[in-house]
């Protein structure tokens, strides 16, 4: 008899043990502490209470009147973003189909990336200019509102000061987003812990906590980017560097045939309002929408790499092994 069957049928055995687990980790953690709606909390809290209540135990909420007093929410209408910041060059998405650094057949296509004046693309936005088979999105994440927009912070506050008191540091990123209704942010997750304040219209929220991870699909991709040619197509160009890691389902409309197991996540939706503010715990998984014409500005704070992140780590690296299981 080959000995190195019945070793393998003990490895498969042993890989199918690590996925079981690994599901019922992803259960427990839903039946445990994981809400089944995202809370709503009616004032700003303190820094001890949401730093107990919400950023150790990493859940998600929405934090109303957080906002009230910044002038932004009174002010922020394409007039006065003319008049104030109108001939500032801002960094531009502009991609055919709305999907920004998404998963695109054998692709992960990032935009084609233009300097544009913010008058010119809140033209584009209100229809003024013909946007020649394009989608447009401001939502460059360099800290893109004090790097390229300094005339707008006085409208509002460049920290959230129980946020900032809470984790002992400033933000790494505050950035602007501002775009049109098909412009969508693929599913992904970030190292930050996340303050999404609304400005005006809305975005509409996808969440999965990390511990679904073993239901969601990963891939490898070839680095690629959009181009607009001269007559208007656009044109996807393969560009150097290492394959990039991705998620490809769309959780929206998911292919349960190609991903039986994302019928098994346990999603949270939820539709963020002007002056309102999402906090979206690190590691997260997200997949947004929005309004057409919808303006936010989110602070990211850097997580903590401790214990959490470990368990995460190993959550992550589990479940790509057991996902390649024969």
């Amino acid at each position: 008899m080959n000995v190195i069957e019945p070793r393998l049928r003990s490895d498969v055995s042993a890989m199918e043990g690590a996925r079981r687990k690994l599901e019922a980790c992803a259960r427990e953690a839903h039946e445990l502490y994981l809400p089944r709606c995202v809370p709503y909390l009616e004032a700003p809290p303190t820094p001890l209470d949401f730093y107990r209540s919400w950023i150790s135990p990493n859940r998600p909420c929405i934090i109303r009147h957080a906002l009230d007093h910044w002038g932004a929410l009174r002010l922020w209408d394409y007039d006065y973003l003319r008049k104030k910041a109108g001939q500032t060059l801002v960094s531009v998405a502009v991609t055919p189909n709305g999907f920004a650094d998404a998963v695109n057949g054998d692709r992960f296509v990032m935009p084609e990336e233009r300097r544009m004046k913010l008058s010119h693309v809140l033209d584009l936005l209100e229809g003024q200019e013909d946007k020649r088979g394009g989608v447009f999105y401001v939502q460059k994440q360099c800290s893109n509102l004090l790097q390229e927009l300094p005339e707008l912070t006085s409208d509002l506050e460049t920290n959230i000061s129980w946020m900032s008191e809470a984790l002992g540091k400033d933000p790494d990123a505050v950035n602007f987003w501002l775009g049109e209704k098909a412009a969508v942010t693929s599913m992904h997750k970030d190292h930050y812990e996340n303050l999404y304040c609304v400005i005006s219209g809305e975005k509409h929220f996808l969440l999965l906590p990390p511990t679904d991870r073993p239901f969601i699909p990963y891939g490898l991709y070839q680095p690629a980017v959009y181009h607009q040619r001269e007559d208007g197509q656009f044109q996807v160009l393969d560009q150097d560097g290492d394959k990039v890691p991705w998620i490809p389902v769309d959780p929206l409309d998911p292919d349960l045939t190609r991903f039986p197991e994302f019928g098994s996540v346990s999603p949270l939706r939820v539709t963020v309002r002007a002056g309102e503010m999402l906090y979206l715990p690190s590691l997260w998984f997200h997949h947004v929408t929005q309004s057409h014409g919808a303006i936010a500005v989110n602070f990211w704070y850097d997580m903590e790499y401790d214990i959490k992140y470990n368990y995460y780590q190993l959550i992550d690296q589990l479940s790509d092994i057991t996902a390649s299981t024969p």
